[in-house]
């Protein structure tokens, strides 16, 4: 007998799949929810998690999402919007910033409830991306602006407010250069071949031509008259052949055999040429024989088959390299200031790691000395006995041996607001307080250097667009404070994160390995390594042309190596996301409130020799 689920989301998340369905026109969708980012294949939709509380901002995006990947399912061909595809980074985000903007109006004007929900999630992306705050063109994205202008043009909706903001900074550029180009909107929006033509032409206007690349209309007019011309040179060699094969049928059987027996000859005579080369190759001397050219490493310890298009436009850099000391000390200032009701409860669970820290290295005693201390425990048997001889003590210092800890914190856009605000400030007082215990702490973090791509996918457009190219984008892997270097001195740095635009997407694999080589190459006899993220590795531009497990794939082989080798101590913290099922010793939390206790349990349980302890601490971790 199956036994009825208790959670009160779930007959919303099951009526909300099969809306899906029916919006998508496909009764063979598979509907799942994940707190991996939303995202449509060609048999799945992808939608947020939903939690017990479902509140009204859950179930608005929920539905918002479901709404807009099962209109994009319904309303888009993919093949169609690959051949119209530009070459270029900013015109391909211009084009598919319209596609989306093409298909949601579309499914506005035959489902005009569909609106309201997909502004709900427009809202939140906008909310979630800083757009409210923007003030100028460099910060406000050109891409999101047109998507944003079309919708309002089509839909006659007013925008949520960053998403509008962002419209209203772009809107006298977008008017004035497109100009006429937008008159007739609504006789395109059903078409969308000519509607990708359209988008083509939108994105001239805008002064982005050059990245169009060839116009696929007209390789389709010389791809038919190469197709005319093959055709009648097809008929001239076939009336050819037709002749020759009357020729040979007039000749004798006899010659016929004569010819065979001289081809056979032949072969025989080239395979004889060939041994005598290859015996004569053989026979030279070394400086003569072409060398091979050298294999190149592969880019991966884990997995020899991972693959990177292009490393030159990575970059491993300091936190002060990407900003100016004052500003540093401005991101510093409302960084504390955004966590100051926080700051009380985190300095509390760091004071307890010290405490138990600070007790193990030097906790031990040694008993039955004929000098030392007294040993009142064992005065019983003293009195017991008289000849007994009294018992001292002395306390022993245990070995502690010399520890690195590295914190690797996700750095990726869905980490922007109070994520990454209490995973900063965190790390700061892990930091310290870790510090007070002669333990050396390393703080480092790892998004990429850009939205989709990045020069790595203009160089592969550039070169034809090369079949499973692997990881298409530039990765940025930052410094924030280096295990030899006080935390007083790298305090500022960890501002950083609070930086607008600094926060884009992840590839958690690489990282990893990033982080375990630098810690390799410590002194330190004990390494551990932790790492903080809020998702499974995601990035748009790589997981476009190459399988879509490719990136997660690739992190479980560079876990299982660190895992393997056990000369780190791997532990990891998902927030609202389950890294147990990648991490061997992990702990996933719901609320981003509880990730000071969480980081501070896992940190005291590594150091606790303690077998009973480390039993707490495990049934800590299954409660949360």
């Amino acid at each position: 007998m199956i036994k009825p689920s208790d959670n009160p989301a779930d007959p919303f998340k099951k009526a909300l799949a099969e809306a899906t369905k029916v919006l998508a026109n496909d009764s063979d969708l598979t509907v799942t929810y994940s707190m991996d980012p939303s995202g449509l294949t060609p048999d799945t939709v992808r939608l947020p998690q939903i939690s017990r509380r479902m509140t009204s901002e859950e179930v608005l995006i929920a539905r918002g999402t479901a709404d807009a990947l099962a209109l994009r399912h319904k309303f888009h061909n993919d093949k169609t919007f690959s051949r119209y595809a530009p070459q270029g980074q900013m015109a391909f985000d211009i084009y598919d910033a319209l596609e989306t903007a093409r298909v949601e109006a579309v499914g506005a004007r035959h489902m005009p409830g569909t609106s309201k929900n997909i502004d709900a999630k427009i809202g939140n992306d906008a909310m979630r991306r800083g757009y409210d705050g923007v003030k100028s063109t460099e910060d406000a994205p050109l891409a999101q602006a047109m998507g944003y202008y079309m919708r309002h043009l089509t839909t006659g909706r007013d925008l949520p407010a960053g998403a509008q903001n962002v419209m209203e900074i772009w809107r006298n550029f977008i008017e004035a250069q497109t100009a006429g180009t937008f008159d007739d909107l609504d006789s395109f929006l059903d078409d969308q071949r000519a509607f990708a033509r359209l988008a083509r032409r939108l994105i001239e206007d805008l002064g982005y031509g050059d990245q169009l690349g060839d116009n696929p209309d007209d390789l389709d007019s010389d791809e038919d008259q190469n197709a005319e011309n093959d055709e009648d040179q097809d008929d001239v060699e076939s009336e050819g052949d037709d002749q020759e094969q009357e020729d040979d049928q007039d000749a004798a059987p006899e010659s016929a055999q004569e010819e065979q027996q001289d081809a056979s000859e032949a072969t025989v005579s080239s395979d004889d040429m060939a041994q005598e080369e290859y015996a004569d190759e053989m026979d030279m001397p070394n400086e003569e024989a072409e060398a091979e050219p050298p294999q190149s490493a592969p880019v991966s310890d884990a997995d020899p088959n991972y693959q990177v298009f292009s490393t030159k436009y990575d970059e491993e850099i300091a936190a002060e390299d990407l900003a100016e000391p004052a500003e540093l000390e401005r991101l510093r200032a409302y960084l504390d200031q955004q966590l100051e009701p926080l700051k009380g409860a985190v300095s509390r669970l760091a004071n307890k790691l010290q405490r138990r820290l600070q007790a193990q290295q030097n906790r031990s005693w040694e008993f039955d000395l004929e000098e030392g201390t007294l040993d009142a425990g064992r005065l019983a048997r003293v009195i017991a006995n008289p000849t007994t001889p009294l018992s001292f003590k002395n306390e022993k210092d245990t070995e502690f041996r010399d520890t690195v800890v590295t914190i690797l914190l996700d750095n990726s856009g869905s980490m922007r607001g109070r994520p990454i605000s209490i995973a900063a400030i965190c790390a700061d007082v892990l930091s310290r307080t870790l510090e007070r215990c002669s333990v050396k702490v390393e703080v480092l973090g790892f998004t990429t250097r850009a939205w989709k791509g990045g020069q790595s996918r203009e160089e592969w457009l550039g070169q034809g667009r090369p079949q499973m190219p692997g990881r298409l984008n530039d990765l940025r892997h930052i410094i924030y404070k280096n295990a030899d270097a006080p935390m007083r001195r790298t305090r500022a740095n960890l501002g950083l994160m609070m930086k607008e635009g600094l926060l884009k997407e992840n590839i958690d694999g690489e990282a990893l390995e990033w982080a375990h080589r630098r810690m390799m190459a410590r002194p330190e006899a004990r390494k551990v390594l932790m790492v903080i993220s809020d998702g499974a590795p995601v990035d748009d531009s790589t997981l476009s042309v190459n399988p879509a497990n490719y990136l997660e794939k690739h992190l479980r082989d560079v876990i299982e190596l660190v895992e393997k080798r056990k000369q780190v101590e791997l532990i990891a913290v998902g927030i609202g996301h389950d890294v147990t099922r990648y991490y061997e010793r992990a702990v996933t939390i719901t609320d981003v409130d509880q990730l000071a206790g969480a980081m501070t349990e896992q940190l005291a349980s590594l150091f606790d020799t303690d077998p009973r302890a480390r039993a707490r601490f495990s049934g800590i971790r299954k409660a949360m």
